[in-house]
């Protein structure tokens, strides 16, 4: 897509900002639907003009599109030969592209094919909250090792295998931003740790989420998380996070505290 095609590309995120936020923030970095560095976003026109798009970079985030488009968007990216570690966004849209990329040269490490997502437009009711904080610029050390056990349990290697660079300037990002949360004990163990992954105007969409082993099981989550959508509510009216449909205990907390379900995503991992 090139500049031109900016504001179709905005009309047609807008649509449904909770599942196409991580396009929509950015096209919002980036004042363009022209990424800077080697990202690129792709399109497809109808008959009214663009019906569908794209991201493609490290990953690739499909805006919902009709089985079809889907599959299209998926021998595209085989034929030009991208490669890429996910590919996440709306379940229809994504199993669809998984029927092609399963034949393609990478391969597929895991396919979470059920991942509720769930919005919040309120504060939490009836809930009460635990301490939270943004951490700061020198927690770094402290907020590392969190994020990457909440990767490792996630996913099942460690982010920082290899040196990890890209996934430490993530987490010093987020930090530097301010959309890291924690709480800590007294000794300077992290107990809690979120972040506000993508934020637009619209919606925060929550990420990150780990409690430490030492602190499970004592019912602190739910107080955790609802501070954390009062938090990621002064800058954004929803608050959006997704998550797999057999982390339950998960999905009983955020349930708990006003999430309901408005969609379904699904994730390829490479």
């Amino acid at each position: 897509m090139g500049r031109r095609d900016t504001t179709a590309l905005i009309e047609l995120l807008d649509r449904d900002p909770v599942a196409n936020i991580f396009t929509r923030s950015q096209v919002n970095i980036h004042k363009s639907a022209v990424p800077d560095g080697f990202a690129h976003i792709v399109g497809l026109d109808g008959n009214e003009g663009l019906e569908s798009a794209c991201w493609v970079g490290a990953n690739m985030a499909p805006t919902a599109m009709p089985e079809a488009d889907a599959q299209k968007f998926a021998m595209h990216a085989i034929e030009t030969r991208q490669r890429f570690a996910s590919v996440f966004g709306p379940a229809e849209t994504v199993l669809a592209m998984h029927e092609v990329l399963r034949d393609g040269p990478q391969e597929i490490f895991d396919l979470r094919a059920n991942q509720p997502l769930m919005a919040i437009s309120h504060n939490p009711a009836g809930v009460r909250r635990n301490r939270l904080r943004p951490a700061q610029v020198q927690e770094f050390d402290r907020v590392l090792p969190a994020s990457a056990a909440m990767f490792e349990e996630e996913l099942g290697y460690s982010p920082l295998e290899n040196g990890g660079s890209f996934y430490r300037n993530r987490v010093r990002q987020l930090i530097r931003d301010g959309h890291t949360l924690m709480d800590c004990d007294q000794r300077g163990n992290v107990i809690f740790k979120a972040d506000l992954g993508t934020v637009t105007d619209e919606v925060v969409q929550i990420q990150g989420v780990w409690v430490n082993p030492m602190y499970r099981g004592q019912g602190l989550a739910a107080g955790y998380m609802a501070s954390t959508v009062d938090y990621a509510m002064q800058l954004a009216p929803v608050v959006s996070l997704y998550v797999n449909d057999f982390n339950t205990a998960a999905i009983k907390t955020y349930q708990r505290i006003g999430f309901e379900q408005v969609g379904t995503f699904a994730t390829i991992l490479f």
